[in-house]
């Protein structure tokens, strides 16, 4: 199992995007407790009524994102009680999974409302699950949407495939995420979307919405070798240089070589790629023994191995790969099997 701290490296953002949802979602909650407690919606005049409000009082969590600040309901008459600040560690990987699932086809009533119920509130209704379940979806989708401030030299794209719910049936989709790394050194998702097709057209569109959102500083791009990716990434950031992805390049050279050859075959891609002169002599080598196919593949992404040593030695091991990518589209995977099955 992948840590839960390469998503939170990844959801951080100049306003700490993560931060806010959590904080949203369990002043939801503690909300939530003061209408059970006071038997009535605030400033709704009710027989049941057992208590009034009266204000909020600031108080601290520490969370795997570091510390959020709540706001804890007040009565006047009666002292208000929650579960939030005690039973929090309890529910928080399953509550930052729901942030995550939320990502692929929106987070399942049923999920929300098992957090809820861990957290202490019992009978929440239906129409109540249904309404946290909307705003979490609409929380994340602000988050996806929100201002790209600060540049990003370096960005990272990927697709990976999952099943969706189409009305009654099950259908494949590419699940498209843009990652980035910023001045200061932080990563974030920049964007992610669903796909039926991920073609020149639809990359360029999303590039153009990041650069609306206000991307920019983008000098290098990092990828497989999607020609989809690579032409709208010319057209796209005019000036950056396109990265293919190391990990990405030894499969794809692979590929067409037999399995009992293939260590050999990747022991020499290593070497080459750490020394530029000998990859022409492997292309020819592979040429020799029959892998044509791999030879080929060599030579056509040859002009994008390297491009990462245009820039800082210390940045090499981060941006000649999608590996941070790479993780996190294997963990989207893993939960959304989750997610299916709710």
């Amino acid at each position: 199992m992948m840590p839960i701290d390469i998503l939170e490296d990844y959801l951080v953002d100049q306003e700490d995007g993560l931060k806010k949802l959590l904080t949203w979602f369990l002043n939801l909650v503690m909300q939530l407790e003061a209408m059970q407690q006071a038997g009535a919606e605030p400033y709704q005049r009710a027989e049941s009524r057992k208590a009034h409000r009266n204000g909020y009082k600031d108080r601290s969590l520490k969370t795997r994102v570091g510390e959020i600040q709540l706001k804890k309901p007040q009565f006047r008459e009666i002292s208000f009680e929650t579960k939030v600040f005690d039973r929090y560690s309890r529910v928080e990987k399953a509550l930052i999974n729901a942030v995550i699932e939320s990502y692929l086809q929106g987070v399942s009533t049923r999920r929300v409302n098992d957090i809820v119920s861990q957290l202490g509130i019992e009978e929440l209704s239906p129409s109540s699950v249904s309404r946290i379940s909307k705003e979490l979806d609409e929380k994340v989708e602000e988050f996806l949407k929100r201002p790209i401030e600060q540049p990003i030299p370096y960005i990272f794209v990927d697709a990976s495939y999952f099943k969706i719910r189409n009305n009654s049936r099950y259908v494949t989709k590419a699940f498209l995420v843009v990652t980035g790394i910023r001045d200061d050194g932080y990563r974030e998702i920049l964007g992610a979307r669903m796909a039926d097709v991920e073609d020149e057209a639809f990359w360029s569109g999303l590039f153009q919405d990041l650069k609306d959102r206000g991307l920019s500083g983008v000098q290098l791009v990092v990828s497989d070798g999607h020609k989809g990716i690579q032409k709208s990434v010319e057209r796209s950031f005019l000036g950056s240089s396109w990265q293919m992805c190391h990990v990405h390049f030894m499969r794809a050279v692979l590929r067409n070589v037999p399995k009992k050859y293939q260590k050999e075959i990747a022991d020499k891609l290593k070497e080459a790629l750490d020394e530029e002169t000998k990859m022409h002599e492997l292309s020819q080598e592979l040429e020799r023994k029959g892998y044509s196919k791999s030879a080929d593949t060599v030579e056509r992404f040859g002009f994008g191995l390297w491009n990462y040593k245009s820039f800082p030695r210390s940045h090499w091991k981060r941006i000649r790969t999608t590996n941070g990518l790479e993780r996190i589209n294997k963990e989207l995977k893993r939960r959304s099997r989750v997610s299916l099955a709710v």
